[in-house]
């Protein structure tokens, strides 16, 4: 029988032995105190397996074989409720049957208690039966833990001496949830307002009574039909981040005399790929909705959520991957051209060995991140609620998890949306003109993977993030950034083995980089203060940077910069995997092989282009 998981050796390593488990596991089974949990860690991931298995069997049977049909089914708008796929409906009632929408949630409110990271990597077997499916599912377990964790950040939760939570003030919402009966939505997206959140014109005003009323509209919600939506809204009239504030929409009720609607569905978009998934408009007109955390902390809050909905588009990427390029080896195996299999040809053959290498690392990327981004999420909770064996040294831990969870996310984010794009692409491409036709998978997997670089932040976005970040970070901690780039140079030539050489040179590349677009910006910067009385430079040198106006240069070659640092962040993971696990070492070996010349060939462009456009962006802007 087919099954997702068992099929996959490198998603079976990441779920035993490819993860730092030990302590992630620790924190979540309160140190094997419960009495309701597992004995130990061994018996927890046990349990972790059997589940991922599980899953790899459902979507392997129930969900994959029906994907083409829910392609040709699109979801729509009846009488003001979403008609779903009839083998969408199906699928779900078995998801719910079996629990699975309450795999993180913990056992004090219904759930299985299992780590995120096991959703994560459960959810790219999802995408590979399809996305559609995928992101409806996030939509369930994944907002039942945002409203956890946005009560334990407000103060409304409250933990027993033993750990467990004892009471939280979203707990009927969070079971309703974890039983399958309902789901959330993120709603963000306006009509005026993308990426630029300070122009957003959805209100929140507050009666004389203290209750809570929104009015307006939102667009692109994922999901929107559910019944629990997290609202950013603006709470004062300027056009700023700090006017947003954030807030818990009951959609719905559901009486005897029906559905009472408190905000409305204005239709369901018709889009090029995803038509398993929901896509709404949704008008609040006096809807009642319940502030979540203070007044002006819309744009924070919505970051939490953002954050690991990234991380799980970038295992959705993956899925997406995974499923194209098993479709291509599949079929380029099976069509003979020229008195052999198109498999055996060499532009195929290399083709074929690119997308596997690729796959191999985006789930190091991902697995890495989301590892770190669950640790910081927990040791923050654990800082004020200590449990498990980690309590003395947990401060300094979480530090460093929530700094890499910071610096990784946009680059898997980036990295496994733009890969689906090109991975879907040369899925088709090995296809011929049969994949161009609707009678194979692979120009589904084309139109599906065209959204993974827009939503959830934009590839451009995650550029940004990424070089804000790094170049704020030389300019605060200098020595910590020579001290890297001089690491780096002297492994070069001294690393063990010419793959270690290499990934360090690579290193040296971004530090290269970076070092060069930092001097370009104080240069820029330099500039702007001669005419300044001679007192000021100081501190206009030191502080007062804004990305927006001072880091022209590095704006314009922020993706290259971090193609050049999810390349190098990759090779290095790969690398500490092969120290550890000596059959790991292929992949160092192929992924290096693959883009340690690409790496340079991005710097050479970062050095040597970029004046004459800006001078021209320059001249526009007057």
């Amino acid at each position: 029988m087919a099954n997702f998981f068992r099929d996959n050796e490198d998603l079976q390593f990441y779920a035993t032995v490819g993860l730092p488990w030990e302590p992630l596991v620790d924190l979540t089974e309160l140190g094997y105190k419960d009495p309701e949990g597992h004995a130990s860690f061994d018996e927890a991931m046990q349990f972790y397996g059997e589940t991922l298995d599980l899953v790899g069997g459902l979507v392997a049977t129930e969900l994959a074989p029906y994907a083409a049909d829910l392609d040709r089914a699109p979801v729509e708008l009846h009488d003001g409720e979403v008609r779903q796929a009839p083998a969408m409906d199906r699928f779900f009632r078995k998801v719910g049957e079996l629990g699975l929408h309450g795999l993180c949630v913990p056992r004090e409110l219904e759930g299985m208690n299992a780590p995120l990271v096991t959703y994560m990597l459960s959810a790219e077997m999802f995408a590979r039966g399809d996305v559609g499916a995928m992101t409806h599912h996030s939509f369930h377990g994944g907002m039942a833990m945002a409203m956890l964790v946005y009560s334990i950040h407000e103060g409304s939760t409250r933990f027993g001496e033993d750990g467990r939570i004892a009471e939280t003030r979203f707990a009927s919402e969070i079971k309703d949830i974890a039983s399958g009966n309902a789901w959330g939505c993120m709603d963000i997206t306006e009509p005026h307002a993308g990426s630029d959140m300070a122009a957003l014109r959805t209100r929140a005003d507050q009666d004389a009574d203290g209750n809570w009323r929104l009015n307006g509209q939102k667009i692109y919600i994922t999901s929107g039909h559910g019944k629990y939506h997290f609202v950013v809204a603006k709470t004062s009239p300027e056009e700023s981040l700090d006017s947003l504030s954030f807030f818990l929409v009951p959609a719905y009720e559901d009486t005897k005399q029906g559905r009472k609607r408190y905000a409305t569905i204005g239709r369901v978009e018709e889009k090029m790929g995803h038509h398993s998934s929901a896509t709404c408009q949704i008008h609040f007109e006096n809807t009642p909705a319940q502030l979540v955390g203070k007044v002006g902390e819309g744009f924070k809050q919505m970051l939490i959520l953002m954050n690991n909905a990234r991380v799980g588009v970038s295992f959705e990427s993956i899925g997406l991957c995974e499923n194209a390029y098993r479709q291509a080896k599949e079929y380029a195996a099976q069509r003979p051209s020229m008195g052999r299999m198109i498999a055996h040809h060499e532009l195929v053959a290399e083709m074929l060995d690119n997308m596997e290498t690729d796959i191999r690392g985006l789930r190091a990327l991902a697995a890495h991140c989301a590892w770190q981004e669950e640790m910081a999420q927990k040791l923050r909770i654990a800082e004020r609620h200590p449990m498990g064996s980690l309590a003395g040294e947990m401060k300094q831990l979480g530090d460093r998890c929530r700094f890499e969870a910071r610096r990784t996310t946009p680059l898997a984010k980036y990295l496994c949306s733009e890969k689906a794009v090109e991975i879907s692409r040369n899925a088709i491409q090995v296809h011929g003109g049969a994949g161009y036709t609707k009678d194979y998978g692979a120009e589904k997997l084309m139109r599906d993977a065209m959204v993974l670089p827009i939503y959830e932040g934009t590839s451009q976005i995650q550029s940004l993030m990424s070089m804000k970040d790094s170049l704020m970070g030389m300019i605060q901690r200098p020595g910590e950034f020579a001290d890297q780039m001089a690491r780096s140079r002297v492994r070069s030539l001294t690393g063990k083995g010419e793959t270690a050489r290499e990934v360090a040179r690579m290193r040296y590349a971004v530090c290269r980089a970076q070092q060069y677009l930092l001097t370009r910006t104080a240069a820029d910067k330099l500039g702007q203060v001669r005419g300044l009385p001679l007192k000021e430079w100081r501190r206009n040198l030191t502080t007062g940077w804004d990305p927006k106006r001072d880091f022209s240069w590095a704006m314009l070659h922020a993706e290259r910069l971090i193609r050049m640092e999810s390349f190098t962040t990759i090779a290095e993971l790969l690398l500490q995997q092969a120290q550890e696990h000596p059959s790991r070492q292929k992949w160092a070996d192929r992924w290096v092989e693959r883009y340690a010349a690409q790496v340079q060939y991005e710097l050479d462009r970062v050095l040597h282009s970029g004046s004459r456009l800006l001078e021209e962006l320059a001249h526009a802007r007057g």
